[in-house]
């Protein structure tokens, strides 16, 4: 079985305005939220109850906008975040979207 081929934007192709874009739902808040902790998650562990084909859209405006990197392992397709490539392009971005993604969790 051949491996998934995911096309990620490289580094220069990476826009603010993208990545502004992708993160201002709020499904995909809570799976960068999930994807903080700096390890590889199956896409099925990033939303709870989302049809496959809902969750494949999030998890492509994901990636397609440079903030994750997406590998397939077996019939898992395992992300992560591009924390290190965005924090160098947009520093502080990323972590106060992550601080304010998990305070809008805990207040509920």
């Amino acid at each position: 079985m051949t491996p998934r081929e995911y096309h990620h934007p490289t580094t220069d192709e990476i826009t603010l305005t993208r990545v502004l874009g992708a993160l201002s739902d709020p499904t995909r808040l809570e799976m960068i939220r999930r994807l903080a902790d700096g390890l590889d998650h199956d896409s099925l562990e990033l939303a709870d109850d989302l049809p496959r084909s809902t969750l494949t859209y999030h998890t492509r405006m994901l990636r397609e906008a440079g903030v994750t990197w997406t590998r397939g392992d077996g019939r898992a397709c395992l992300i992560r975040l591009r924390r290190d490539d965005l924090d160098r392009l947009f520093p502080g971005v990323l972590a106060a979207v992550i601080a304010n993604a998990a305070t809008e969790v805990e207040q509920g």
